[in-house]
């Protein structure tokens, strides 16, 4: 539980800069990832420095993927590792899972809500024809202008109490 609580108060800081400024700073992700690291080498001694070292790899990790496609800010990767961090490597591929979930409902919601589901699901309709027909990736990127941005913290926390809820 202690652990737990300590990877909370840098996602509840991270919730709260996310949804006024629509980026988390590195006084808060960062730190997440050091203090989970100092925490566990601590508690636990050198297995558990290594334990939070590689849940901060793979937090980090399988995030980068997102980032890279444009899905997530660099933010919101790096809040990943401190999951890990203090988590571990089971809970923070649990949380991303659960948090990926919420998105895409918070994501349908919101294109519902601005009445824009089909528009949205008529481009990406041509975009995957054109894909086929062109054999070119080119074709499935979205202009920034075009792509749907909500701040992503408000998935990650019901996603990470679920995740919680769940072990």
């Amino acid at each position: 539980m202690l652990v737990f609580m300590g990877c909370m108060v840098f996602l509840l800081l991270a919730f709260v800069t996310d949804l006024r400024y629509m980026k988390i700073p590195n006084a808060i992700s960062v730190t997440s990832i050091w203090s989970g690291w100092i925490f566990h080498l601590f508690w636990e001694g050198p297995s558990g420095l290594y334990v939070s070292v590689i849940g901060t790899a793979v937090g980090f990790g399988f995030m980068m993927v997102l980032y890279f496609c444009g899905a997530v800010g660099g933010g919101d990767v790096k809040i990943f590792g401190g999951i890990g961090s203090w988590m571990g490597v089971t809970f923070a591929l649990s949380s991303m899972m659960y948090s990926i979930i919420f998105a895409g409902l918070l994501g349908l919601f919101i294109v519902i809500l601005r009445k824009e589901l089909f528009s949205r699901f008529r481009k990406v309709a041509a975009n995957i024809v054109g894909f086929i027909a062109l054999r070119q990736i080119s074709v499935l990127r979205l202009e920034p202008k075009e792509m749907l941005t909500f701040p992503f913290m408000l998935a990650v926390l019901p996603g990470v109490l679920i995740a919680y809820y769940y072990i």
